[in-house]
């Protein structure tokens, strides 16, 4: 189990690279800019496949929009993407209590869950080697939450966990860039009805 940023760059270059073949990798993403830099750290050590899995997102035509634009920029690298049909019950369900606790809070941690939880499923029933998250890659996202529950779904699902940090060496900035270079859409607001309310009430106040 990898505990941090360098013991898992150590790793991709140690263990990973010296392969005959590159392992197969299920990325979960939640839009295109985020996956960007992450897509640009992995695709030399693994043959990665996006899986697009975000309950969360409201309304659908944002979950849509993101997924067209997660399509888009995936071709650039020739990486397929396979998604979930979309299910906001499963959301509402999963944070039923918390809904109001605000970002980074519990409400998110279970948001992390159920994503990665479908991911892990995903990854064990198609056969991948291991799965991981894009998600980290935004600072407004808990890294050691999202790899406390990697690795708890890996003795679960027995199916290996890729340690996840992809804000490290100014990763997000990275992401930003790509962004522009690719002109990709980057939405102003994480995805729940509750974050783009947080978002609203604050545009409001600055207003």
């Amino acid at each position: 189990m990898l505990d941090s940023y360098k013991a898992f760059k150590a790793y991709l270059q140690n263990e990973i690279k010296p392969l005959n073949n590159k392992p197969s990798l299920l990325l979960h993403t939640c839009c295109a800019p985020c996956s960007s830099a992450t897509i640009e750290l992995l695709n030399d050590y693994f043959n990665i496949t996006i899986f697009y899995s975000n309950d969360n997102i409201y309304p659908f035509e944002e979950f849509k929009h993101r997924l067209d634009e997660q399509i888009r920029f995936a071709k650039n690298y020739n990486i397929d993407v396979i998604y979930d049909e979309y299910c906001n019950e499963d959301y509402n369900n999963k944070i039923l209590g918390n809904e109001n606790l605000g970002e980074r809070s519990q409400r998110c941690y279970l948001c992390y869950e159920l994503r990665l939880r479908k991911t892990a499923i995903k990854a064990r029933e198609l056969g991948f080697d291991y799965f991981t998250t894009s998600l980290s890659i935004s600072p407004y996202k808990v890294s050691s939450w999202i790899n406390e529950i990697g690795y708890k779904l890996e003795n679960e699902y027995n199916i290996k966990f890729l340690y996840s940090d992809f804000k490290k060496e100014e990763g997000y900035k990275k992401s930003i860039k790509l962004s522009s270079q690719y002109n990709l859409y980057r939405q102003d607001y994480c995805g729940c009805i509750y974050s783009k309310k947080e978002r609203d009430e604050i545009k409001c106040q600055e207003r």
